[in-house]
């Protein structure tokens, strides 16, 4: 596969690996036609993105392109990704532009104009945790210019100590979940309903738990079943890694306000190659590598906890979105049909409040 794009350089290194690559028109055009498993199954995609930036834009006709390929979708979370902030006025109010943005694009899905699809029916943004008890006037700022869409901060804190992974884009210090500032910070969204969407490296699973276990009142939705790395230092290390995940994600699944996202191993920094390869993998392919993760996490939380979700357009750069939500469809074959509900929309409508 040819990236065409370069990836985002790091502050630690400038060789470091990012999650994000722009995706391959060209490669994904190599991916074989696949007829869409359980068309009429409602799906609510509870993590994507939306962008315009200097080598990718991916905005509502893209997002709809991949919504519209085949699946149910109903509706769709837009997740913060540092986009539109505001080019001015105090610098810990510039994120309250992703929301506005976000339910701009809401306002003009929910018209109908476009389709069925309600996209960004719930928004999730950035606020800075560490301001303490003062982050409350800006999440208050959040739920007014979400008009009722906003539902949740995510404050990356995936950080490694290797010169070879790209720290998560907020650029956070190591052990920021458990400093004294953020947790005032993290206080504040419990009591305006508020959720929060916990971004970090597999190694760091436990300091996600040690949060979830101090605010068993706040909802945690833990992103891309725990943020597995494959690279640099984990490199050739898939069967330690798994066996260290696993056992800190067994640990999560006993804290009842920790939900997880099911997706997210198509991103470059994980365990899995199929980004590099001539060609993109089949759904069938995507099933049988990813099975041993998703079936731990949904054996672990129930799937009254977990939800499958694209990572979309970050993980397009793995495969196309009609034949990775066959891939999920496949992956939860052996599931009742109220398991299957809460898998694909389910978990998602009520942890978003959708």
């Amino acid at each position: 596969m040819t990236l065409t794009g370069v990836a985002m350089t790091s502050p630690k290194s400038p060789n470091a690996i990012t999650t994000v690559l722009v995706p391959d028109a060209d490669w994904l055009a190599k991916q074989a036609a696949e007829e869409i498993l359980d068309p009429l199954l409602p799906i609510v995609d509870p993590h994507h993105h939306l962008w315009d930036r200097r080598r990718h834009r991916y905005l509502l006709p893209e997002l709809l392109a991949d919504t519209g390929s085949g699946h149910n979708v109903v509706a769709t979370v837009f997740v913060d990704c540092v986009a539109f902030y505001r080019a001015d006025g105090p610098a810990e109010q510039r994120s309250l532009g992703e929301t506005e943005f976000a339910n701009g694009v809401a306002a003009m899905a929910a018209s109908g104009l476009y389709g069925a699809t309600r996209a960004c029916a719930g928004i999730v943004s950035f606020a800075d945790l560490t301001r303490g008890a003062a982050v409350r006037a800006l999440l208050e700022a959040h739920l007014r210019a979400g008009n009722g869409r906003f539902k949740g901060i995510r404050h990356a804190g995936a950080w490694d100590a290797s010169e070879l992974i790209h720290n998560g884009h907020t650029n956070p210090p190591q052990g920021l979940y458990g400093s004294a500032a953020f947790r005032e910070g993290f206080a504040q969204l419990a009591p305006l309903g508020l959720s929060f969407e916990a971004w970090q490296y597999h190694p760091q699973l436990p300091e996600v738990l040690a949060l979830a276990q101090a605010f068993p009142q706040t909802q945690i939705v833990l992103n891309h079943v725990g943020g597995v790395l494959g690279v640099g230092p984990y490199a050739g290390r898939t069967d330690e890694v798994f066996a260290g995940w696993k056992r800190d994600m067994l640990a999560l699944a006993q804290c009842p306000n920790v939900n997880v996202k099911l997706g997210g191993l198509g991103m470059p920094i994980g365990v899995f190659d199929f980004h590099l390869r001539t060609a993109p993998p089949s759904s069938q392919q995507i099933a049988e590598a990813w099975r041993p993760w998703i079936d731990t996490c949904i054996e672990a939380f129930g799937a009254e906890r977990c939800m499958f979700e694209s990572n979309f357009p970050v993980d397009k750069v793995s495969t196309g979105y009609a034949v990775l939500w066959n891939a999920f469809k496949r992956l939860a074959a052996g599931a009742s049909a109220g398991e299957r509900t809460a898998l694909f929309s389910g978990t998602a409508s009520r942890v978003y409040r959708l």
